[in-house]
């Protein structure tokens, strides 16, 4: 008699686990791709499943369950999901040769376009600005006013 009670349970564990692997794996087959389609409940709802179906044996969950249960776990969705999708590198290059051209062309634009070179900037201007120094003695300790002075001063136009 005890024997008949330990077979019938069981046989009726094993009809139980074939009947939530039957549902479930309706459930978690191609689970990654279908993930995102699924609304709010439905993934609450198999994750509970597998969650319920995780409690007992593993090796009686089968593959399908197992990598479902590894994607909802781990998968890339949700906090996990990437920030950057495929192609954006391109993008970034594609943006950066960009706006370097467009720097460079706006910079040419303004060199063609600028006047002349200063009056300031030339030989015979700086040459000044070296005698005028000498007469009002600035910078007499090391400077173009000093004793001695070997240096070019100001002159730095050729």
């Amino acid at each position: 008699m005890f024997r008949l009670a330990a077979t019938r349970s069981a046989l009726n564990a094993t009809r139980a686990v074939g009947r939530r692997n039957a549902s479930t794996n309706v459930a978690v087959q191609n689970i990654e791709t279908r993930w995102k389609t699924l609304s709010t409940t439905e993934q609450n709802t198999i994750a509970k499943q597998l969650e319920e179906a995780q409690k007992a044996d593993w090796k009686q969950l089968s593959l399908e369950e197992k990598k479902a249960a590894y994607y909802i776990a781990f998968g890339a969705h949700g906090p996990r999901e990437p920030i950057t999708k495929p192609g954006h590198n391109l993008k970034v290059v594609i943006g950066t040769i960009g706006v370097v051209a467009a720097s460079a062309a706006l910079f040419y634009v303004i060199r063609q376009n600028a006047i002349e070179k200063p009056k300031t900037i030339s030989k015979e201007w700086e040459e000044a600005t070296n005698e005028y120094m000498k007469e009002n003695k600035m910078n007499p300790i090391s400077g173009i006013a000093s004793e001695g002075y070997q240096g070019k001063g100001y002159v730095v136009s050729k």
